[in-house]
């Protein structure tokens, strides 16, 4: 008897034991959900590299600071879950992220996740276009690592930007994923928004993982300032998208353009739909991706493309206020080092900005610690003389020797720490202890600059963000030299899968029919 007792016992230990180990709730009925994911854009042909502290990463609570939506406890969404953060690092784009940073941030991630297991459900949001020392998939790789932790039995939404790429590896140990469709990402946390309510409504619904997930490669690899979705062909694409999830079989759909800055095989577009429905996941899928490649040869540059000469020239001469000039090569916003000078060693030597009562060009920016150094000691109202640039990426010109008067100094960025504003004939230049986008009007206004009022503004940036966009008096995009040169074939690729539009522009139709992805845990 007492034997028998004690067989029902451990009986009883082993299924509760299972039962924690498939997700069973604590303390309530609402699903656990946990949220991590590391996001960067790489280029592999910049000589940067990204250490860990340029991921601002948050931990635990503060996570929910990361995701608006989230903040509010009164919030409807935030009421739906028990959620437990891990971590959430985001860096601005830039070179390689160095294996050290890589492993130092999943061990913390993974330990992280460990403290709370189990879980139902995990918002996993990443950018999809990191690129590692040693690793061909970084974020396969960082999903196979989380899966190993939280197990096959728990449900991963992810969130990804469209200029990532979604590599076989990531579409299987995904369950649930969605991607920007706006470019610029003006959706950005909309769309984070949505892959979670996607992984919320599927937990308490009990209806999990989706039944069916297509993935079609699509053997396009083209620059972001090519596919924006403000003009077409970008714009009737991607306006596809949001009716096929209208559809009853299909939970998400999206169209991921990828990312042309490295030079890894998972570089190329993608299209992935997800759902219950075979046939309407299969015909969605297959649209979009035909759809696509329909259009391959209609991809412009979303805004006038000239080199440097001829842009600048274009500027000098225009009467609209201000003139936007994008100084595409070297622009942070994509992965460049930031810290190209060949344009502003080019713009320095224009006679037009050197007499006095001649044309106002804004430079935003470029890195100098040795200028800010000497700024900070002489303040606002001092002169000035330091070398400035090409610290990290000296191919095209090497620093600069920049002379003039500070007439602006402000700490605290997240980013760049310290800017300071170096006035030198008619050109104001900012300078940054590292380096810093300029996306908005304030950006400028608390270096007591106005770009309103200036002839010129020229930024290292590819496609104006909203605000610029919106204040341009006119623009152009100037073919300037950098990791991140939209003339692709000037860069130099080895490792993509080929053929490869428009590398092989007479390559003959590919395969678009669906490659079905086995649900995560069966392979």
């Amino acid at each position: 008897m007492k034997k028998l007792i004690s067989l029902t016992v451990l009986g009883f230990v082993f299924v509760v034991f299972v039962g924690c180990k498939k997700g069973t709730k604590k303390n309530n009925n609402l699903p656990r959900i946990a949220i991590t994911g590391l996001g960067i854009e790489s280029s592999t042909f910049s000589p940067a590299t990204t250490s860990e502290e340029a991921f601002h990463a948050y931990y635990g609570e503060d996570v929910f600071q990361y995701f608006k939506f989230l903040r509010e406890l009164k919030d409807t969404l935030r009421q739906q879950a028990q959620y437990f953060p891990a971590v959430k690092g985001h860096a601005l784009p830039g070179g390689i992220v160095t294996k050290e940073a890589y492993d130092a941030l999943m061990k913390k991630t993974l330990d992280s996740l460990k403290k709370n297991l189990p879980y139902d459900g995990l918002f996993f949001d990443i950018h999809g276009a990191m690129s590692v020392q040693g690793l061909d998939d970084p974020e396969g790789d960082m999903i196979k690592q989380i899966r190993g932790v939280v197990g096959n039995d728990c449900v991963i939404s992810t969130c990804m930007d469209l200029h990532g790429n979604v590599s076989e590896t990531l579409a299987r140990e995904t369950d649930l994923i969605t991607c920007y469709r706006l470019a610029p990402h003006e959706d950005a946390m909309e769309s984070k928004e949505r892959a979670l309510v996607n992984l919320v409504e599927r937990l308490k619904s009990g209806k999990g993982k989706p039944k069916y997930k297509a993935w079609i490669p699509v053997p396009i690899l083209l620059p972001g300032e090519k596919t924006s979705t403000r003009i077409e062909p970008g714009k009737s694409l991607y306006a596809k998208v949001e009716p096929q999830t209208l559809k009853e079989g299909v939970i998400d759909a999206g169209i991921w353009v990828g990312y042309a800055w490295a030079d890894e095989p998972r570089n190329h577009a993608v299209v992935m739909v997800v759902g219950d429905g075979k046939e309407d996941v299969k015909a969605s899928a297959e649209m979009l991706a035909q759809s696509f490649w329909d259009v391959r040869h209609e991809f412009e540059f979303v805004a006038p493309t000239l080199s440097f000469e001829e842009a600048i020239e274009t500027a000098i001469k225009s009467y609209k206020k201000p003139f936007m000039l994008s100084d595409m090569g070297d622009n942070p916003t994509a992965g460049g080092a930031g810290d190209v000078t060949w344009t502003l060693n080019e713009l320095l030597n224009i006679d037009k900005f050197k007499k006095k009562g001649g044309m106002f060009l804004i430079y935003a920016s470029i890195p100098g610690p040795k200028l800010i150094k000497e700024a900070l000691k002489v303040g606002v109202g001092g002169k000035v003389k330091a070398y400035v640039g090409a610290e990290v990426d000296n191919r095209y010109a090497p620093p600069i020797l920049l002379e003039g008067e500070v007439t602006a100094i402000k700490t605290g960025d997240k980013n760049a720490e310290v800017e300071v504003v170096v006035k030198t004939g008619n050109i104001s230049v900012i300078v940054t202890k590292k380096r810093k986008p300029y996306h908005y009007e304030k950006d400028f206004a608390d270096l007591d600059l106005s770009p309103r009022d200036a002839d010129i503004v020229v930024v290292k940036i590819g496609y104006l963000v909203p605000e610029l966009y919106n204040m341009r008096g006119d623009w152009v995009m100037a073919l300037t030299p950098g990791g991140v040169d939209q003339d692709l074939e000037r860069l130099s690729y080895n490792r993509i899968k080929r053929p490869m539009f428009p590398f092989d522009i007479d390559m003959e139709n590919p395969d678009l029919s669906v490659r079905w992805i086995s649900v995560s845990g069966f392979e």
